[in-house]
């Protein structure tokens, strides 16, 4: 199961974690991402420990959101040493998004 990323914590999750971190950005009423929920949590058990995958509730705060240039959802962006490296907008397969992570976690190696 995916983790449920907050206002009180995304520094310390995201920004501060010592592992790559994919932020699927999403609301309740959005449709897309209600699709995308299944993978998300999935892929979240498959690179457990390697990549830190979670979610954050637009609505809960606007301004990281918008700090984020999040306008519109399902908003995935993939973390690096606190940094956007990567941004997917809107829907993707789960074989996309799974080739996405395992590309963090080469590029990690490569360091």
């Amino acid at each position: 199961m995916a983790i449920r990323f907050g206002t009180d914590d995304f520094d310390r999750e995201v920004l501060e974690s010592e592992i790559p971190v994919l932020v699927d950005f999403y609301a309740d009423w959005c449709g897309p991402c209600k699709a995308m929920a299944p993978v998300i949590d999935k892929l979240s058990a498959e690179f457990e420990g390697k990549v830190k995958v979670g979610k954050f509730n637009v609505e809960d705060d606007l301004g990281i959101a918008r700090e984020y240039g999040v306008s519109s959802i399902p908003n995935l962006k993939f973390f690096k040493n606190g940094e956007v490296v990567d941004t997917v907008i809107g829907r993707i397969t789960e074989e996309d998004l799974r080739e996405k992570l395992a590309g963090l976690l080469i590029a990690e190696e490569r360091k």
